[in-house]
C-alpha cells in the first residue's frame, strides 16, 4: 500500500510539473485559463465595458461554467453568465472553432438564459434584456469585421422587433489600434507584460507568476484531468462507439478532449481518457489548431 501511495504521489507531482510548463503558454483564448481569469469580477467587467462600449457598466454577479437545462433535460454549459447593475444578462463565450459558435448555438444559449430567468408567476415582460457574446478565434461570420451585432427585425418595415435579445460576435483576429482591437490583442498574449490592460495583466500575472496562482491553476487542471478520466470511463470501454454514443455525450467527449489537449496530454492518452478512437481525437485537435 505504501509503495502504491508513493507511486500515486509521484504521478501527481509529475503532472503538476507538466502543468506548470503548460500554464506559461496559456492565453485568455484558452478556455481553462479564461474561466479562471474571469472569476475576478473586474476582469469580466472590463471585457464587457469594451465590447459594449459602455464604461459605466458594472457587473454585480457572475457564474463561471453555468450548466443550464431545457425542459427536455438537454443541457449546455455556458462559460460565464453575468448580470449588470441595470439587470441586463450576459453570456460570454470564448470559442476556438466556428462549430462552437454557430448561429443556432447562439440561439440555443439565448433561449436557455430566458428559460432559466423567470420564476413561476412572473410576467414575460419581466424578462431581462440579454446578450450572448461569442469571442471567436477566427472570423466566424466571414465578413471581415471586428464585431457583429445581431438582433431580430420586422422585415416589412425594417424596424427592431424590440424583444431585447441580442447576439454579438467578436472577431479576435482584428487587433487594430482601437480599444476593442487592443483587448483582442490582450486575449492572445501569453505574458502579462505584453498586455495593454492593467486589469487583465494583473490577473494573468497572479495566475502565472505567483506561487499561489500557479498552485491554484495546477489544482484546476488536475480536476479537469480527473474528470476526463471519469467521463471516459462512463462512456464505456468496449462497445461505446459501436453501440452509438449519444450526440450530447460525443460533444462532451470532444470538449473534454480539447481541454486535455490544452493541458499538453498526448493524443494517445486523450483517446484513452475519453474512450474515443485515436483518429477521431486527432481530427478534433487538428481542426482546433
Amino acid at each position: 500500500m505504501a509503495d502504491e501511495n508513493t507511486l500515486l504521489n509521484s504521478d501527481l507531482e509529475s503532472r503538476y510539473e507538466k502543468y506548470k510548463g503548460i500554464i506559461k503558454n496559456f492565453t485568455l483564448m484558452s478556455d481553462i485559463f479564461m474561466r479562471n481569469v474571469f472569476k475576478k469580477r473586474e476582469c469580466l467587467e472590463y471585457v464587457l465595458q469594451v465590447i459594449m462600449e459602455k464604461q459605466d457598466l458594472h457587473v454585480i454577479d457572475q457564474i463561471i461554467q453555468k450548466d443550464y437545462k431545457n425542459l427536455q433535460g438537454r443541457s449546455a454549459v455556458m462559460d460565464c453568465v453575468a448580470r449588470d447593475s441595470t439587470g441586463k444578462q450576459f453570456d460570454v463565450e470564448i470559442q476556438q472553432d466556428n462549430e462552437g459558435a454557430s448561429p443556432k448555438r447562439a440561439r440555443y444559449h439565448s433561449g436557455l438564459m430566458d428559460m432559466n430567468t423567470l420564476n413561476p408567476g412572473q410576467d414575460f415582460d419581466e424578462l431581462p434584456e440579454s446578450y450572448v457574446i461569442f469571442i471567436t478565434r477566427d472570423d466566424a461570420l466571414g465578413y471581415g469585421l471586428p464585431i457583429y451585432h445581431i438582433h431580430r427585425t420586422i422585415e416589412e418595415v425594417s424596424e427592431n422587433f424590440k424583444d431585447e435579445t441580442h447576439i454579438i460576435y467578436v472577431n479576435s483576429k482584428k487587433q487594430d489600434d482601437t480599444e476593442l482591437g487592443r483587448l483582442m490583442h490582450d486575449l492572445h498574449c501569453k505574458n502579462a507584460g505584453d498586455m495593454h490592460s492593467k486589469i487583465l495583466a494583473d490577473r494573468v500575472y497572479e495566475l502565472k507568476e505567483t506561487q499561489k496562482g500557479v498552485e491554484f491553476m495546477c489544482r484546476e487542471m488536475e480536476q479537469i484531468y480527473s474528470e476526463g478520466i471519469e467521463n471516459g470511463e462512463k462512456l464505456g470501454i468496449a462497445k461505446g462507439e459501436k453501440l452509438g454514443i449519444e450526440k450530447g455525450e460525443l460533444k462532451k467527449a470532444k470538449e473534454t478532449a480539447l481541454s486535455l489537449a490544452e493541458m499538453g496530454l498526448s493524443v494517445d492518452k486523450i483517446a484513452q481518457a475519453v474512450k474515443i478512437n485515436v483518429d477521431t481525437v486527432r481530427e478534433w485537435i487538428d481542426g482546433n489548431v
